[in-house]
């Protein structure tokens, strides 16, 4: 017993002084994703590591589409409240084709019921499916509305 709480002190010490490097990390001014249209998967993945090491806030404005949508679910990210948000099946640029493992790529970077939403219908349509950013708040409740 005395070994959990030795451990748990440890644990307890590095949080916290982990935590103002954290929030001084999270601060700066904000990088603005606004109206995106998405692109090219593979790019997104990797831009969306450079914004996650960045530490700086992240926020999606405007409408965010596609590949974009890959960015909310960032830790240093938030969504406008006006924000609109649209999802399809990935294809190949100018073509009705959905390349394979694509849509498995995008789904890790989503929870909750916008995952359940895109496994079940989003990721078979070449239709856009265009949600506000407060149904996007209801689907998935871990994400967070900027504050202007």
């Amino acid at each position: 017993m005395k070994r959990i709480f030795a451990l748990l002190a440890v644990l307890v010490t590095l949080v916290a002084l982990a935590a103002p490097q954290a929030q001084a990390r999270a601060t700066g001014k904000p990088i603005v994703i606004a109206n995106d249209r998405g692109g090219n998967v593979v790019r997104t993945m990797q831009r969306r590591q450079e914004l996650e090491a960045s530490g700086r806030p992240v926020e999606i404005r405007g409408y965010c589409r596609s590949a974009c949508t890959m960015y909310i679910t960032m830790r240093n990210a938030c969504l406008g409240p006006g924000a609109t948000v649209g999802f399809h099946a990935p294809r190949i640029p100018n073509t009705h084709i959905i390349p394979p493992l694509v849509d498995q790529l995008m789904a890790r970077y989503y929870r909750n019921g916008i995952l359940q939403k895109w496994n079940s219908e989003w990721k078979h349509s070449l239709k856009m499916h265009k949600i506000s950013a407060k149904q996007y708040v209801r689907l998935d409740p871990q994400t967070r509305l900027c504050s202007r």
